[in-house]
């Protein structure tokens, strides 16, 4: 679909193209690019004849180059349409459908100064856009120092229109409470940012396929303009590439509902396929781990009587391990560095020397004996240039003793990220200091995935750089944390309040899985501080938080007492056929139904924040003909997350069949857990 439009003269004073625009699948959405009177290229997006997207700037400013912002033309334009169907090895729904139709516009600057030109790809799906920018190889600028991106987000009718976001650029990354304001009330936001209008319309503002490039921010210029605004650089220029480059995609889901925002797979589909071949080795599962009790203060990371990791205590977690169906044991603390100032340093980690009372090689090589494989950890406090530096050995190592999940962590203040400056004589001879989002670290995650792979090593980060779907293209990278996890609520007044986790499905979750930590049964935190939720709510965090590798964060002790509990846990897999929201709003509540990958079994469950409600719940997307026996694990009579009676909990069994509709109560602060089991 292109409409015409008068788009400026090319220096060459030749007849320009016109203005382009470029029609959803089904017709519904539509995005335009185009230029305006004085040369500034531009795009806006229509839902059903409805601006949603109004005139938002497209451009950039250099550290040594004029501004991409004014005087251009548009000098080319190519359309393409694309329908295909493609398998996750691993995921929220095992087939995903890339149906999207494409416009490729190159806009020239027609000043006698310049010539530039850059192309922006515009991909519209059903259920929303994604556009990039593509810079050719140029002798006019062969380096492209980017110091701004200079591309809006001007959100048409959002006056009234509510925001659920996270402040971008302070000192805690990603790991805040969301906020619910008003969308004029956001300041500086990461993304994914959730955006409802007034007329119902949901949208997620995002990005897809982060590589080599700085992570983007959402800062709001004015009333309801925003701009991207770029993670900071030690350099100044906050991108550095050289020769032809595209950036990542801007992306905006656009949904009528709730279920529409998170049944969306835009930014898997904008991310590349499968780089890494035969990925049978990433193996989805549950693991359990030596962890809460240093997150509680039970036990200490560092050298000392209460070392956590100790080669006995491995041994007890491996043993139940073994029994119980876990895949994974976690070890933190095992390795040499914890001891002193360890936060925002890393100078002293060494990623292959044990501690003495922790013996590597006899632990592994017990766990194998009892089928269980043991989950590396490698805490770096921030210092890359220590990391780096013992990479290829420390993986080397784990390879060696069968660990084949790695569990990273990058624990330092927001630009606190410590590497060596490799523009001196001794590279190693001056410090500086990079952000956590910023192009050097997005390098190096990357960097630690590929070298991962190599191995048939699976990699999940802690303090991360945000998701942007580059596990469709390196499925080993398969969680991150990048939110406020479990391990808050160990912490008393620092704790995720009851309605954490039902924003957390709307906002962070959209962005791709998440290394929550679920499964503290025991509800209490540090000096016995009770935790936001109910029983019953730890066991829907496992349907609502999704991840291929999910934790039963808890004592093993505290999950021995809890057996009925732990029998969900056990069974409830990582990896799933389908998953469908069949009820649930922003920040309110979240239930789930997940089809199993590797049986006929359905799960149903999820969360609830502060308000206690009743659902009637739909069970249209069973099998029909096919009665099910549905398992029930709900809040029990008086549950509520303010007292002690968060431990109540009420079981129930009975069948269900497609068409059947089920009543359920969740308490405040609660959550549910159903697995429906076909009847022979």
């Amino acid at each position: 679909m292109i409409r015409l439009a008068v788009a400026g003269l090319l220096a060459s004073s030749a007849m320009p193209l016109m203005a382009a625009e470029v029609a959803s699948p089904d017709g519904r959405i539509v995005a335009e690019l185009d230029v305006d009177n004085d040369g500034v290229p531009f795009y806006r997006v229509t839902l059903d004849g409805e601006e949603v997207i109004a005139e938002s700037d497209l451009g950039f400013t250099f550290a040594d180059a004029e501004p991409m912002r004014r005087n251009f033309a548009i000098e080319a334009e190519s359309t393409a349409s694309h329908d295909d169907t493609w398998e996750q090895p691993w995921g929220e729904r095992r087939f995903v459908r890339d149906n999207h139709n494409e416009l490729a516009v190159t806009f020239r600057e027609t000043r006698e100064t310049s010539t530039r030109a850059i192309t922006v790809r515009m991909r519209v799906f059903d259920d929303g856009i994604g556009f990039r920018y593509e810079f050719p190889e140029s002798d006019e600028m062969p380096v492209a120092r980017i110091t701004e991106e200079l591309t809006e987000f001007v959100i048409a009718d959002g006056q009234d229109a509510t925001a659920w976001w996270i402040q971008g650029g302070d000192w805690n990354r990603y790991e805040y409470l969301y906020k619910e304001t008003p969308l004029t009330g956001v300041s500086t936001a990461h993304t994914p940012m959730t955006v409802r209008l007034k007329n119902g319309t949901h949208l997620s503002f995002h990005e897809a396929a982060l590589v080599d490039y700085s992570g983007m921010w959402l800062w709001r210029v004015e009333g309801t303009r925003f701009r991207a605004q770029l993670a900071p650089s030690s350099r100044g220029a906050k991108v550095v590439r050289e020769g032809a480059f595209t950036t990542p995609w801007r992306t905006i889901r656009i949904a009528d509902d709730a279920a529409g925002l998170v049944e969306n797979d835009l930014e898997l589909n904008l991310n590349e396929p499968n780089a890494l071949g035969d990925v049978s080795w990433v193996e989805p599962a549950k693991y359990i781990g030596i962890w809460w009790g240093m997150i509680r203060g039970d036990w200490s990371w560092a050298q000392g009587p209460n070392h956590g990791a100790t080669t006995e205590r491995a041994k007890d977690y491996i043993d139940f391990a073994a029994e119980h169906g876990f895949r994974g044991v976690l070890i933190e603390g095992w390795n040499v560095g914890w001891d002193g100032n360890w936060f925002g340093n890393g100078r002293d980690y060494s990623f292959t020397q044990s501690y003495p009372d922790f013996d590597f090689e006899e632990v592994t090589a017990y766990a194998k004996s009892k089928g269980v494989r043991l989950i590396g950890h490698h805490e770096t406090g921030g210092n890359i240039e220590v990391y780096e530096r013992q990479l290829e050995d420390a993986l080397d190592m784990y390879a060696a003793h069968g660990v084949d999940w790695i569990k990273t962590g990058y624990v330092a203040d927001a630009g606190g990220i410590i590497l060596c400056n490799a523009d001196i004589a001794d590279p190693c001879g001056d410090e500086i200091f990079e952000w956590h989002d910023g192009q050097r670290q997005v390098q190096h995650h990357l960097h630690v995935v590929k070298e991962a792979a190599k191995r048939e090593i699976a990699i999940n980060p802690h303090e991360p750089v945000k998701d942007t779907g580059l596990r469709r293209t390196y499925p080993n990278w398969v969680a991150r944390e990048g939110a406020r996890g479990q391990e808050y609520n160990a912490w008393g007044k620092f704790a995720n309040g009851p309605d954490h986790e039902p924003t957390l499905v709307y906002t962070r979750m959209l962005s791709g899985p998440m290394d929550y930590t679920p499964g503290v049964l025991g509800l209490v935190g540090a000096d016995e501080q009770p935790i936001a939720s109910t029983l019953a709510k730890q066991l829907g965090l496992y349907l609502a938080i999704y991840s291929p590798i999910q934790m039963a964060a808890d004592f093993i002790e505290s999950l021995d007492a809890h057996p009925g509990e732990l029998a969900f846990i056990k069974a409830v897999p990582a990896d799933w056929a389908k998953s469908h929201l069949i009820a649930g709003e922003v920040g309110d509540y979240a239930i789930f139904a997940r089809k199993a990958r590797n049986s006929e079994d359905w799960y149903v469950g999820g969360v609830n924040d502060a308000t206690e409600r009743t659902l009637a719940l739909d069970f249209d997307f069973l099998d029909a003909d096919t009665a099910y026996t549905a398992t029930i694990w709900k809040d029990g009579e008086g549950a509520t997350y303010e007292t002690e009676a968060r431990h109540n909990i009420a079981y129930d069994t009975r069948t269900i069949r497609k068409g059947d509709t089920l009543e359920l109560w969740l308490a405040p602060g609660g959550g549910a857990a159903i697995r429906l089991q076909p009847q022979k």
